[in-house]
């Protein structure tokens, strides 16, 4: 198989091949290791890569064969190494598969490598000390995002034609808009982050996935939701697939429309016209469309404060863990200075702090379901700017104690932690292009279990206005 034939199929699309007989696994993985090899010493996003097993591949499965990377964070896969993106964990060997692992190969999934992430996943750029910085696709000077960035550059590039991902504050979706993609963060409860883990930030934080067709999203959450026995959040699947969605009508939706983030950010002209230009397709498809400005319910700074001690004291325990197996300390050696920031900011943090903090999340919530007790979905930009230039993000980060840093981190993407707190399912849709061809995507989020609704939404929207069609400068198909 050729490298411009490979590319021109999503998931789904390889896999019937595979069932088909029109292809092998092993052809399809000898076309992706060809496609990283074309584009990846340019973008810097798959930080490593093996030989998948084949030799389990299930030719009935949704993905039969299907190249796959898995992030190097909150996922692990037996024998495989898990660094998250961090000087500290260098070499640590999984030795087991978590839950999410054993679906993804359940699913057909070839896993052949580890996607690049930030430190930790704490930042919404991928530029760790460990791996370098990962480039964006339509830009080698810009950030492709994060903390997903790995896996949506390879993605975007057409390494493969999706990739595993995570979000606690728009991990999934600011990468999804820098880079060009389809990004569904789906509801608390659906996607199990054990055995290890409980939960990954007190609940803010889910997993799934980018790809460039919709349709790949909806049948990776086919194949990955349910919930093992002690989850401690656990959100019913419904009686169809998600896969069925994505043709089904939607409806006439009642859309709210926020211009301004929660922060008082207004959108830059490029994201500006592009919410317009989304708020008349959306008409012209026969939804109702209203402008709202949706409240935290709490200030922006309080709303602040609360993410950063519940991420922060998260974040103490990992590291230490990490620090004993590995015997590194704990120092500016192993950890980069907005990550050691962090840490030492959530060793101040006390449990009378953050049952505050669990508390604003509470109200945050409560208000959510309120909005969406008059609107079926709330449509934001994803982000306010498009993709910043390298080395923006980290500009005095060793002047910035945690909160700082965290504050930093929602002044870049302010539209999209509202989901993470409460727990709400939400999507970037690339659904625009600015005047030099960067990719807009616009957010889509609805209440709690309603993933189905932005399915169905996002299936209406991919086919009223294509994005398949457009190819980044560095594309594996062309390399």
């Amino acid at each position: 198989m050729q490298v411009s034939e490979y590319v021109s199929f999503d998931g789904i699309g390889l896999a019937q091949l595979v069932r088909d007989g029109a292809v092998s696994a092993a052809e399809l993985q000898d076309a992706a290791l060809r496609a990283l090899h074309a584009v990846n010493p340019q973008i810097n996003a798959v930080a490593e890569h093996w030989p998948a097993d084949l030799s389990a591949v299930d030719g009935t499965a949704p993905f039969a064969g299907v190249p796959f990377l898995i992030k190097d964070m909150a996922v692990t896969m037996a024998g495989q190494r898990s660094e998250y993106g961090s000087r500290l964990a260098a070499g640590h060997v999984s030795a087991s598969d978590s839950h999410l692992m054993t679906l993804f190969r359940k699913a057909g999934l070839a896993t052949f490598g580890r996607s690049g992430t930030p430190e930790m996943a704490f930042a919404t750029t991928t530029e760790p000390v460990l791996y370098g910085a990962t480039r964006n696709p339509w830009n080698l000077a810009l950030s492709a995002g994060g903390s997903s960035g790995g896996a949506a550059a390879a993605v975007a590039a057409g390494i493969v034609p999706l990739a595993h991902a995570t979000d606690a504050a728009g991990s999934i979706r600011v990468p999804a808009a820098s880079t060009g993609l389809f990004g569904l963060k789906p509801s608390r409860g659906r996607v199990s982050n054990g055995p290890a883990m409980d939960e990954i930030f007190s609940g803010l934080g889910v997993q799934l996935g980018v790809s460039r067709t919709v349709r790949d999203s909806a049948a990776l959450l086919d194949a990955v939701q349910g919930m093992p026995a002690g989850e401690p959040y656990v959100t019913a699947a419904p009686g169809h697939s998600w896969l069925s969605q994505v043709n089904a009508a939607p409806g006439k939706l009642r859309i709210g429309v926020q211009r301004a983030a929660c922060n008082g950010a207004r959108p830059a002209p490029a994201i500006a016209a592009a919410l317009d230009a989304t708020v008349r397709l959306l008409e012209s498809l026969g939804h109702h469309v209203e402008e709202v400005a949706p409240a935290l319910d709490v200030p922006w700074e309080v709303f602040v404060q609360a993410n950063a001690r519940i991420w922060c004291a998260n974040l103490v325990p990992w590291i230490a863990g990490l620090a004993q197996e590995s015997g590194r300390a704990v120092s500016p050696e192993t950890l980069e200075p907005a990550t050691l920031a962090c840490y030492r900011y959530g060793q101040t943090v006390s449990a009378v702090d953050f049952v505050a903090a669990l508390d604003v999340r509470n109200t945050v919530t409560r208000q959510a379901g309120a909005l969406f007790g008059q609107y079926d979905v709330l449509l934001t930009p994803t982000m306010p700017e498009l993709p910043w230039p390298l080395g923006r993000y980290g500009e005095n980060e060793d002047k910035l104690d945690g909160l700082g840093w965290t504050a930093r981190l929602f002044e870049h993407s302010p539209y999209t932690p509202l989901a993470n707190v409460a727990g709400l399912p939400a999507m970037s849709v690339p659904l625009a292009q600015s005047t030099d061809g960067l990719p807009i995507g616009m957010q889509f989020m609805a209440g709690h279990a309603n993933d189905g609704t932005l399915l169905r939404l996002a299936g209406q929207l991919e086919r009223a206005a294509p994005w398949a069609h457009r190819r980044p400068p560095m594309w594996a198909g062309k390399v």
